[in-house]
């Protein structure tokens, strides 16, 4: 090349002619780089004191018009969840489940083996007097993204105006082409003064071995050379070749034949120290280049004929990136102002000592390929101030125009984005020609299938269940009031017999320890009085059985056992589907027992003191059951442990007992100090009671399932001493309790006569089918996750049902697929 192009790294004249340190510089930048791009995968993240916060179709649309716009569009986070790293999501998609609630996922738990494990966010659903379809598509966006699209249309029409005209626009179009649409061909080459086989001047010129013809997979290498002035004119010094990925494959100094005139120093950075000891010459360039090179290789630089002209080289296919960011009158930009606008890369600065021919080797091929990656059109638009110079004010119109379209469907069309609904035929306020209308969801699948590639938003109905409950003359509030009557079965015990005089007051004192009590119902028989007791949590019922089936309470043993019935046969199953959730298996429940008050208490059947934790001759088994029999596990006698040695006491003889001081609140320094040897402790949910004091139990989430699994099985003495019980979560944090407060008149009435009311579990023999309806449904939404492009934002809503007798909550599953995760 000329002056003042001519130059190099200072740094390089100190370190001799080696290259080593620079290319472990160069490969070191590159992993770097690589692994950044796995930190930069979008997610979907909710705070953990959001949990229990029910999701409204105005939360959701605020977070599908984040999640599609972006903020470059004006949009903002959801005030309710984090979408990380938006701008890499690559599609979003929105499935609807018509006529399915929070009750009828859970009741068929463990069929939905898809919705349950492969989603981490799950939230209830508020359900909405809208259409769902029709509500998102037809939400307005904010005023912040309708006005950024105002300004961008009159933009725009400017823009089209001044591209019209332009250099680049006017030789290369605006559509996206491959690489061979920019190699230069062999007229322009000869009119540019390349070096070319055949053309007089060019006799002693090499020729590399190349293919005819190149194609867009061709492999693309910079080139760039520094040179001295000599006796017989301006002559090769220096050169550098990069390959596609940067990483350098050749950095020489070259012994120019000719007596040196200048060094160029300023613009080179070649000294004459430098040049003493080197040897090579032009010809061992060119045998290594030749050597280098694929018969397909294209070559890439700036200025890129005088480069060849110093190496003597011929090469017939090459890319020049002075000629593809073109000037109006053969005027060429410097490749330091390309790389600095385009790049945004700092090279060739005051700082150096000349320039560093692989850095701009390196500039030139990245501008190539952002150039081809891009195309022209973006080119132009991205850069277009400050390359070209050109002008977007816009200018006050002369015509009054319409206001824009707020509706979200019209916003996304107006981006771009391809906006499509699949499923029932309905009133979709979007235009007919996005809709896509299917009598089964068998036909809506295999539609959203053969066009999943090219969808960028997309709203997918599947109505299996709904039909199914239409067709089986199920009426859908009754229907929904008996799933959940049967998940309230999930938290209800038997327990008995009880002592004479036994009554709902004392067996609420006995069974709060396991947990909050919702209800109790004696059930007196000719001989013995029983009770039937309702958890608010269906982990107090799983410690009830765990740690007070078999006490002594008066002289008497109590069993515990859960109910059996058409919603219990399967429980244990639904257990255990249940610790091994995504959103349990990082939690352990943890409940406080209360205080013991009167230690020197006599036990009325014994006629001896009561058990005291850590006092001499206490033993955490003193009574008459043994842990591990019947089969418990580790967990079962750890809790029996603690319970015979603080439960017995307190139950025996609580009529006596005097009350002692409230129970006391978990504070979450002391689950940190007690719980923390288990593993990293991330966050500990403590509810609230209505009064706003705290309840005796809380959620531990751990860093791992297998610090919760530890936390859960441990047998430690502090926990034994601390009087805490343990159990692996089952209650997903969405949830308040597992069956939800709200309840009917109708559930009301039924549940003051039995929890297993015959009127609400009453079966409708068509109802037996559902099994497979849904084992189908999960099937199909297994299929349709299946099909999405990498990073696309999947939302699977359980819109639930609303009613003048109250309202049956949906769900509201987000996950965004990454398959490279």
């Amino acid at each position: 090349m000329i002056p003042p192009k001519l130059s190099c790294s200072s740094r390089k004249r100190k370190e001799n002619t080696s290259t080593k340190p620079q290319e472990s510089k160069k490969m070191k930048r590159k992993m770097t780089d690589a692994d950044r791009v796995v930190h930069h995968i979008p997610r979907i993240s909710v705070p953990f004191a959001h949990l229990q916060q029910q999701v409204t179709l105005d939360m959701l649309t605020e977070l599908l018009h984040f999640a599609a716009l972006g903020k470059i569009n004006g949009a903002k986070q959801p005030s309710w969840c984090h979408l990380h790293h938006q701008k890499n999501i690559q599609g979003v998609n929105i499935v609807v489940l018509n006529g399915l609630s929070q009750c009828l996922f859970y009741q068929h738990f463990l069929t939905l083996q898809h919705l349950r494990t492969n989603y981490n966010t799950r939230l209830t659903f508020t359900p909405s007097a809208t259409d769902l379809p029709s509500g998102i598509f037809s939400s307005k966006v904010p005023e912040s993204v309708s006005s950024c699209f105002a300004q961008r249309d009159q933009e725009s029409n400017r823009l089209r105006d001044l591209m019209r005209l332009h250099p680049v626009i006017r030789k290369f179009g605006t559509e996206v082409k491959g690489l061979t649409a920019y190699t230069l061909p062999q007229e322009e080459m000869i009119k540019k003064h390349f070096p070319v086989r055949g053309m007089p001047g060019f006799e002693d010129f090499v020729s590399t071995e190349s293919d005819d013809c190149v194609t867009d997979r061709s492999p693309l290498y910079g080139v760039d050379c520094e040179m001295c002035l000599t006796e017989q004119g301006y002559e090769l010094a220096r050169v550098s070749l990069v390959d596609s990925s940067g990483t350098c494959l050749l950095d020489d100094l070259v012994r120019p034949p000719n007596r040196i005139l200048n060094y160029l120093t300023r613009f080179s950075g070649i000294t004459a120290a430098m040049l003493r000891p080197v040897t090579t010459v032009v010809k061992d360039v060119q045998v290594k280049l030749l050597r280098l090179l694929p018969r397909d290789a294209v070559l890439v630089g700036h200025s890129l004929e005088n480069d060849l002209r110093a190496l003597k080289l011929i090469h017939p296919h090459v890319i020049d990136t002075a000629l593809l960011y073109k000037k109006e009158f053969g005027q060429r930009f410097k490749l330091k102002v390309l790389a600095e606008a385009v790049l945004g890369k700092q090279i060739q600065t005051e700082e150096q000592n000349g320039h560093d021919p692989m850095e701009d080797a390196s500039a030139a091929l990245e501008l190539a390929q952002y150039f081809i990656k891009a195309g022209p059109r973006k080119v132009v638009e991205c850069h277009i101030d400050e390359l070209w110079g050109e002008s977007l004010t816009v200018s006050t119109p002369t015509d009054v125009q319409p206001a824009p379209s707020s509706r979200f469907a019209d916003v996304l069309q107006k981006s771009g984005q391809t906006v499509t609904f699949i499923g029932k035929r309905a009133d979709i306020t979007i235009n007919s020609s996005n809709q896509q209308w299917h009598s089964s969801d068998k036909e809506v699948l295999a539609s959203f299938r053969r066009q999943t590639a090219r969808l960028s938003f997309s709203l997918v109905q599947f109505s299996s269940v709904s039909e199914h409950m239409k067709n089986s003359g199920l009426q859908q509030e009754h229907h929904h009031q008996r799933l959940r009557a049967h998940l309230r079965q999930m938290c209800v015990v038997f327990a008995g017999p009880f002592p004479s005089g036994f009554g709902e007051r004392e067996v609420k004192r006995l069974f709060r320890c396991c947990g909050a009590v919702k209800r109790i119902r004696m059930l007196p028989t000719s001989h013995r009085m029983h009770a039937e007791i309702e958890f608010r949590l269906l982990e107090g019922a799983v410690l009830a059985v765990q740690t007070l089936s078999g006490h002594i309470v008066h002289g008497q043993h109590i069993r515990v056992q859960r109910p059996v019935n058409e919603s219990t046969l399967d429980l244990d199953l639904t257990l255990d589907a249940l610790k091994e959730d995504p959103l349990n298996m990082n939690h352990v429940h943890v409940m406080r027992l209360k205080p013991i008050v009167n230690p020197s208490h006599i036990l009325p059947h014994t006629n001896r003191p009561m058990p005291v934790p850590n006092a001499p001759g206490s033993h955490p088994m003193d009574n008459d059951t043994k842990p591990g029999e019947n089969g418990t596990t580790t967990i079962d006698a750890y809790n029996s442990k603690v319970a015979a040695s603080i439960n017995e006491t307190l139950m025996n003889g609580y009529n006596q007992l005097p009350q002692g001081p409230p129970a006391c609140a978990l504070s979450e320094n002391e689950l940190n100090e007690v719980f923390g040897h288990f593993g990293v402790v991330e966050k500990i949910l403590r509810p609230s009671k209505p009064n706003g004091r705290r309840a005796r139990h809380a959620s531990i989430k751990f860093q791992s399932p297998e610090c919760a699994a530890a936390a859960a099985l441990g047998s430690s003495e502090e926990l034994r001493d601390q009087r805490y019980l343990v159990c692996p979560s089952l209650t997903p944090g969405h949830l308040r309790s597992w069956a939800q407060e709200t309840t009917t008149e109708m559930e009301e009435v039924a549940v003051e006569g039995s929890f297993s009311n015959t009127t609400i579990t009453e079966n409708n023999p068509l109802d037996g089918k559902m099994e497979g309806v849904m084992k189908k449904l999960d099937d199909r939404l297994r299929k349709l996750f299946k099909y999405l492009p990498d990073r696309t934002l999947s939302v699977v809503v359980l819109p639930g049902q609303s009613s003048l007798n109250g309202h049956y909550p949906g769900l509201c599953f987000l996950e965004v697929k990454n398959v490279s995760l």
